[in-house]
């Protein structure tokens, strides 16, 4: 689930890259402060644009200082500070990278020395935001469930990991969330799992995998299969991208947004784009 939400670099302005590195940071001292040092090493850019999101949305100014860290102890670089918000993501952040080697560990047996590493700071996540916590392991047993079904239809495949992301905003955001903050993150969520479901395609095939798009379209490798239904494939995202838009047309964000359309109208559709085409995203995720 980690990595695919990323900006689209070619046409992202400096400022906007400096606040988003900004968040990145801050997020990672966010999870040292609930989680512990170790779970910093489950830091992703998806988490870290969400935090961007909702303090856009919810209005809560970002305030951003020159700081050290670990990586960086000789030269100092702009970080945001700590706020409630970052802490609740800096725990679903954690939460996150321990279920996923758990559900790795289920499906191919490997990944425990991984979660280990997330172990303590589960467990500080979970005392700190029990709420968060149950929203996430609730969805993904529902998950569970439907790959154990086999159910190939891609909607309802993706429907639990975009109700966790929802619901998730919501929890986040308070008496500050709408009808059209919960759809426009339900969205984001479902883009999430199928571009993940559609990278990891040839990869499910050879082992034996859940996989709603082997089990929808299958056939030959992944580049034969999407050759085979690409308009079909093509349109389930376009769909996604149309809902992005209509949901974003109906939020208003207390700060500027160029960074937020970077992401989501230009950043998800050219990874959607690299995907289809046969890169493999995992090579270069965090």
């Amino acid at each position: 689930m980690f990595g695919y939400v990323r900006t689209d670099e070619p046409y992202l302005y400096i400022k906007d890259q400096t606040l988003y590195q900004a968040m990145y940071c801050g997020l990672c001292k966010g999870i040292g402060e609930v989680c512990g040092q170790t779970a910093r090493f489950g830091l992703s850019y998806d988490v870290t644009f969400l935090s961007v999101l909702l303090h856009n949305i919810a209005g809560v100014d970002v305030k951003i200082e020159k700081g050290h860290c670990l990586t960086h102890r000789i030269r100092s670089k702009p970080m945001a500070n700590v706020d409630e918000m970052t802490k609740m993501l800096g725990a679903v952040n954690t939460l996150l990278a321990y279920y996923k080697y758990t559900d790795d560990i289920a499906d191919e047996g490997k990944g425990k020395g991984k979660r280990l590493l997330f172990q303590k700071g589960f467990k500080r996540a979970k005392k700190a935001y029990p709420a968060l916590e149950e929203i996430i392991r609730v969805r993904l047993e529902a998950q569970e469930k439907v790959e154990k079904a086999a159910t190939a239809s891609l909607d309802i495949a993706a429907d639990n990991t975009a109700e966790m992301v929802a619901a998730i905003a919501d929890e986040v955001l308070g008496d500050k969330k709408s009808e059209a903050t919960h759809n426009l993150f339900y969205t984001i969520g479902k883009w999430i799992y199928l571009i993940d479901a559609l990278d990891d395609y040839d990869k499910d095939k050879e082992r034996g995998l859940y996989n709603p798009f082997l089990l929808s379209y299958g056939e030959g490798c992944r580049k034969e299969m999407v050759e085979a239904h690409e308009e079909e494939i093509a349109f389930t995202f376009h769909a996604i991208f149309s809902d992005l838009r209509e949901n974003l047309s109906k939020i208003e964000f207390a700060f500027n947004r160029d960074l937020v359309d970077n992401v989501l109208l230009r950043g998800l559709p050219a990874q959607t784009k690299r995907v289809m085409d046969g890169c493999d995203c995992k090579k270069k995720r965090r």
